[in-house]
């Protein structure tokens, strides 16, 4: 049974590595002897997390990325493969929203200037793509590999205030069940797709949100979410731990092409 959930010795890579959930990933992988790229556009952060694992006991390798910029992340591939060996996994973790681009009063939808929103669209949806096609590549090259994809309640349940957010991750839901079927088809039945709907957690991107700036206190957007998620909290980082080691190891062998929500029931709430 240990087997099923092994991901010992895998070549992963995780862009947006040093963000507070992906890090989080990104040492637990590690901790379970997984070897991890840290890729992320915050260097001295990817560095930071890497020396984090390292004293750990685990590896990893930080590499500086811009997911918007192609030949960056061809080098990171590079680097990377390099580095590792081979690449097994490819977790797009890099993606969030933009201040700007957020229609909370007095700003309205038709004030949203456009170079914010195409920066959230950019972020969230080229920035997943691009990296699929540099290190699918590969993958569909050796005929195996994973990719998890990182989706949000907003695809289930758009929010108010973040019209460009909630699109994009609802195009990364789309792409995923996309490109699962296209890998399987066209290349190999053993490349996996699938992706991680979180609920909400506290990041520096959704902070501005969901509390007060000044005391810290949640906002009424920041209520009004607690109490309709029947779990009565925000997600912490190690609570996507699970469905990421299930879904990157044979213990999902025949799962391909879904969306997992981890979000203490939102979704599954009514409101009444």
């Amino acid at each position: 049974m240990e087997k099923l959930f092994d991901v010992k010795d895998k070549g992963v890579v995780i862009t947006g590595g040093a963000g507070v959930l992906c890090g989080m990933m990104a040492k637990e992988l590690a901790a379970r002897g997984a070897k991890v790229c840290v890729a992320d556009y915050d260097e001295m952060r990817a560095n930071e997390v890497s020396k984090e694992i390292e004293a750990a006991g685990g590896f990893a390798l930080p590499v500086k990325i811009n997911v918007l910029e192609r030949k960056m992340v061809e080098d990171a591939f590079d680097c990377a493969l390099e580095c590792l060996g081979r690449i097994d996994v490819l977790i797009n973790g890099a993606g969030g929203n933009k201040k700007e681009a957020t229609c909370a009063p007095p700003t309205t939808f038709f004030d949203l200037p456009e170079e914010s929103l195409r920066m959230v669209f950019d972020l969230n949806c080229l920035g997943t793509m691009m990296p699929c096609q540099i290190f699918g590549k590969h993958m569909a090259e050796r005929g195996e590999g994973t990719i998890v994809n990182i989706s949000s309640m907003n695809a289930f349940r758009p929010l108010t205030n973040i019209a460009a957010y909630s699109g994009a991750k609802a195009a990364i839901s789309n792409f995923t069940q996309w490109l699962s079927t296209y890998m399987a088809q066209r290349h190999s039945p053993n490349i996996r797709v699938n992706a991680i709907a979180p609920g909400f957690f506290l990041t520096e991107q959704n902070r501005f949100l969901l509390t007060d700036e000044t005391t810290g206190d949640l906002t009424a957007r920041g209520k009004t979410i607690i109490e309709h998620t029947p779990m009565n909290r925000f997600g912490e980082p190690a609570d996507l731990i699970g469905t990421l080691i299930w879904l990157l190891s044979d213990a999902a062998k025949f799962v391909t092409g879904v969306v997992i929500p981890v979000d203490g029931g939102f979704s599954a709430f009514s409101g009444v």
